[in-house]
């Protein structure tokens, strides 16, 4: 309230539970009275169908997604929002984090070294079992009571299932209250069915990547997929990462996906492997 303008940034290379959280906060800053932008430089595979959607909707402006080169343009009259990530280095513009003294973090992933300096509100809850579980949360508790619409809700349900692998994976109570309430406020779960369905296609890299898997240690699987034709292979990398974790006596999955001249880890566990404490000592990741 006490600001002109929102932009709500997500990590690098967003996928639906980041763009899911950042639609339920630009409803929020609509709902009070606030001029609300996206900050996402690319839509990738995985989040083209909410895009799509709600750019066809005619209750957004134009410049509901704008990129990083836009988003530099925002004042210290401004109120940045990140969400589904908490490291600096991460964001889709780190140098946003410079450019406004008022900074909120929702994040559900643990902080690490390079957790983002000096924001004025930091509700980072690991327990949670995504970001857009957050946001559904905070939305019940504000005064105002925003109203979302059925697009939004779906795109926030959408990013909820996904987080959690269809409500498997790190889900409590709170998670299905949370998406009772995004039902309630008009989530069609048929649509959001049809926005995780891939192509046949990309069903076949991912089905390659699965069954040329290796297991070393009779625990711990290790795929490679190579980017080169694929559209957002990352997000293929984290698909297949979830699918090994179906075999079993599977405890942790790694895939490790190139793309022009890096490589990407996607690292997934259910719950006997700390896979944060891994990838930290690998990439200083997360």
């Amino acid at each position: 309230e006490s600001k002109d303008n929102v932009v709500i940034m997500s990590h690098k290379i967003p996928d639906p539970y980041a763009i899911g959280a950042a639609v339920g906060l630009y409803r929020l800053g609509l709902s009070l009275g606030r001029k609300a932008h996206i900050v996402m430089n690319e839509a990738t595979i995985s989040v083209r169908p909410i895009v799509e959607e709600l750019l066809a909707c005619e209750e957004y402006d134009e410049d509901m997604f704008i990129t990083r080169d836009t988003a530099k343009e925002i004042t210290d009259d401004t109120l940045l929002i990140v969400v589904d990530v908490n490291h600096a280095s991460y964001t889709e513009c780190e140098e946003l984090l410079d450019q406004t003294n008022t900074i909120v973090i929702l994040d559900h992933h643990r902080k690490g070294k390079e957790t983002i300096k000096y924001p004025v509100l930091s509700y980072i809850e690991p327990y949670a079992s995504s970001t857009c579980e957050l946001v559904a949360e905070v939305l019940q508790y504000i005064a105002t009571k925003p109203k979302l619409l059925p697009v939004e809700a779906n795109a926030m349900y959408f990013g909820m299932l996904i987080d959690t692998d269809n409500f498997v994976n790190k889900t409590g109570v709170r998670t299905f209250e949370a998406a009772a309430f995004l039902k309630r406020s008009g989530a069609d779960l048929n649509k959001v069915r049809k926005m995780s369905r891939t192509s046949l296609d990309t069903y076949k890299i991912r089905a390659k990547a699965v069954s040329d898997a290796e297991i070393m240690y009779g625990s711990f699987a290790i795929a490679t997929l190579v980017g080169i034709g694929i559209d957002s292979p990352t997000v293929v990398g984290a698909q297949v990462a979830n699918e090994l974790l179906d075999i079993d006596g599977i405890k942790a999955s790694f895939v490790l996906t190139g793309v022009e001249e890096r490589v990407y880890v996607s690292a997934r566990s259910i719950d006997e492997v700390n896979i944060q404490n891994i990838i930290q000592l690998l990439v200083s990741g997360g």
